[in-house]
């Protein structure tokens, strides 16, 4: 959420801001006119509450002279029926003034290039070479179609379409890399693992910004009058676990990874990538968090940007590195860096980790906060958060940078550890 003083002071100037750099328009004669009842009202009930408190030394001094009460009584009562439905119409406005700010994006980083799609991104650098191959390239559905190790089929008898059953080789292929990525991030870069619940509530999904304009991409359940949200990914919960704290400066920035099953409805995506496994309605990836300072958030979104690449580099899996334009950004976002993986049958690069740096703007969602030292006072926390990487598109990359003329695919030697020794599957 942006502050509300950006919202209050000038909304006319905010909302050529966000038309030009975010294609979102802020209705600002609707803003204008509840923020005008608002004061109006405030400014009312504030009126009513210190003639109340005025009236109540005035009851107690009366009292305690044994002087007659009743008049200031009969005051009181006629303006408390007044003050209470001031204060509830004050409640309202200020509802709709908040779920307006709600629906509006972030404001993206100075550094981030103007354009309305994924035209406008930006290249920074490519690693690795595509492989050259000597035979007919086949795609990671044909490939796993080899002794039913990749079944649609039977995913959809079992759930519908958009879900994958994983057989054999290919199976502890997928898990291997889920647990190749924990132990990197874990390990070498210094991340915290962190098992997390997939279901969580709305408040969770509030503070990272996916209630309540994305509530159609959410597959949701009800028990009673309890109603839950199954996670797009873990970023909901490992960002939410800091919602409503205020951290110790020494704490930050507080670096978190976690690998969990990730369920997305796809809405409006009809269509796109239906073969095979790019677009699942479930899947799985393990996923970067930081809560920093908010003068640290620019480098930490550099490193953390740095560690998905490194996943992909010990991998062996060429990749491009792309800054995301104004109109491309995630609604959070304030800068974001996707990963893009080479895919051989596609002839092309295709996303496979997005990092984002969100400023204060989940951060306000949720009252994270630290308290800085120097001024002993909280102040809102940065958040990021990044996939390092996505686990079932890392296997289609494998799957296809890997294969062989035979159908077979080699192991990433980074990944035979896991794969008790085996250097293919076939």
């Amino acid at each position: 959420m942006l502050d509300p003083n950006l919202l209050r002071s000038n909304p006319a100037e905010l909302a050529d801001r966000l038309r030009t750099a975010r294609g979102f328009e802020l209705d600002v004669p609707a803003l204008e006119a509840l923020e005008a009842s608002r004061k109006q009202i405030q400014i009312r009930t504030q009126e009513l509450q210190n003639l109340r408190n005025t009236r109540s030394k005035q009851i107690g001094m009366l009292k305690a002279k044994g002087e007659d009460v009743s008049a200031v009584m009969a005051e009181v009562a006629g303006f408390g029926e007044e003050l209470k439905a001031s204060e509830v119409e004050l409640e309202r406005i200020r509802g709709q003034i908040e779920a307006i700010a709600s629906g509006i994006p972030n404001l993206p980083d100075a550094s981030v290039p103007a354009g309305s799609d994924e035209h406008g991104n930006v290249e920074q650098h490519r690693w690795g070479s595509p492989r050259v191959f000597d035979f007919e390239v086949k795609d990671h559905v044909e490939l796993g179609a080899r002794h039913g190790w990749l079944d649609g089929e039977t995913a959809a008898k079992l759930s519908g379409s958009r879900f994958t059953v994983l057989r054999g080789q290919l199976a502890r292929l997928h898990r291997a890399l889920a647990q190749f990525m924990l132990d990197l991030h874990s390990g070498e870069h210094g991340y915290e693992e962190t098992n997390v619940p997939v279901i969580v509530n709305a408040d969770s999904m509030r503070g990272t910004g996916q209630l309540p304009k994305f509530e159609e991409d959410l597959f949701s359940t009800q028990l009673g009058e309890h109603k839950r949200y199954l996670i797009p990914t873990s970023e909901v919960p490992l960002t939410n676990i800091v919602r409503d704290d205020i951290l110790d400066a020494e704490r930050l920035p507080l670096r978190m990874t976690a690998h969990s099953m990730c369920f997305r409805s796809e809405a409006g995506s009809g269509g796109r990538d239906v073969r095979g496994m790019i677009r699942q309605h479930q899947f799985e990836k393990v996923e970067l968090v930081s809560i920093s300072k908010p003068e640290e958030s620019d480098a930490e979104h550099q490193r953390m940007t740095l560690c998905a690449e490194a996943v992909l580099e010990k991998l062996g899996l060429p990749y491009r590195r792309m800054l995301l334009c104004s109109g491309d950004m995630g609604f959070g976002a304030t800068k974001t860096f996707d990963l893009e993986v080479w895919l051989p049958s596609q002839n092309t690069y295709r996303e496979i980790s997005s990092c984002s740096n969100c400023g204060d703007f989940q951060a306000r969602r949720m009252q994270a906060r630290w308290r800085n030292p120097a001024t002993g006072k909280p102040e809102l926390a940065h958040t990021l958060n990044g996939s390092g990487v996505a686990v079932g598109r890392a296997l289609i990359a494998v799957m296809e940078n890997y294969q062989n003329a035979d159908g077979s695919i080699d192991v990433p030697d980074v990944l035979r550890p896991y794969m008790g020794g085996v250097a293919s599957i076939c």
